[in-house]
């Protein structure tokens, strides 16, 4: 069993989540959340009996802040941190990814996602693609699913599968939608990641952005649908001239209204909208286009 930490990004319900696992060697962490939720990991962890220093572990799905933000705290407390070899040096060194964030959320770095600090290499460890990590009796099984970012990894633990962002964003039972943020996105990648992680014959998926899909066949089908429907309107859109600012308000009405469609509410549309900015889409996918087509 695995328990579910809703770490409360901005003041939302089911935006974000950590998840523990129990094992013989203590709690296992997949996801650290960004170090702006730091206070609502500790008090999840709290309320399963757990304090920060019991965490010697912790298997991040990529290095993005929502995802990864909080690790070095947790290193700081003694925890090994587990993720792509493509995110080592980063994670160690992080100006560059905080540079690069910095250009693309200006004044709200703090805001969303608090402070990042360098990682010791000691307390960093690298997997490979369909290496496995044996931790207290359980086993936990790296797929590299390159797509959303290049150094994703979705973790394979007895029949459930934590896909980090490759299975896309799901809140409240509302439909999946895909996170497509500048600059890794790769449309073909993440078609051949979906199947991989399917191939798998998994039970469940667990969402970070969020919860469990106990469909995984049905829920990955509708999201390749969805993605190649959002690239396509995005990219129709670039086609046209638009800039990413043009594009960015009619996408957010786009999408809001598929949402709606679906039977999410007008709070839930913006828990989904605090998951995934639009703006980040748009500015994702015209990248992908653009070099895609060497604009």
């Amino acid at each position: 069993m695995y328990h579910t930490l809703d770490l409360h990004f901005q003041n939302y319900e089911h935006a974000i989540a950590s998840f523990l696992i129990e094992t013989d060697d203590g709690p296992v962490l997949i996801e650290s959340g960004p170090y702006s939720t730091f206070p609502s990991l500790e008090k999840g962890l709290a309320d399963h009996g757990y304090k920060v220093s019991d965490v010697k572990h912790v298997l991040l799905s990529h290095i993005h802040f929502d995802h990864a933000g909080a690790a070095w705290a947790l290193a700081e407390k003694g925890a090994k941190i587990y993720l792509h070899p493509f995110g080592h040096d980063h994670m160690h060194d992080p100006t560059k990814l905080v540079a690069s964030a910095t250009m693309i959320y200006g004044d709200q770095m703090d805001t969303l996602w608090g402070k990042m600090d360098g990682i010791p290499k000691k307390n960093l460890k690298v997997v490979n693609h369909e290496e496995v990590i044996e931790i207290g009796g359980q086993s936990f099984r790296a797929l590299h699913t390159p797509g959303h970012a290049k150094h994703h990894i979705a973790w394979h633990w007895k029949d459930t599968i934590f896909t980090g962002d490759v299975a896309g964003v799901k809140i409240d039972g509302g439909p999946v939608v895909p996170p497509c943020p500048p600059p890794d996105i790769n449309l073909e990648d993440w078609l051949h990641s979906i199947d991989l992680v399917l191939g798998k014959n998994p039970n469940r998926l667990v969402l970070t952005h969020f919860g469990e899909e106990i469909n995984p066949n049905i829920h990955m089908m509708e999201l390749k649908e969805i993605l190649s429907d959002w690239s396509q309107w995005i990219k129709q859109k670039w086609e046209e001239g638009l800039s990413n600012d043009d594009i960015t308000p009619l996408f957010m009405n786009y999408t809001a209204n598929q949402l709606k469609d679906r039977g999410v509410s007008d709070t839930g549309v913006k828990q989904y909208e605090a998951a995934n900015p639009s703006w980040m889409s748009v500015a994702g996918l015209v990248r992908y286009w653009k070099k895609k087509q060497g604009a």
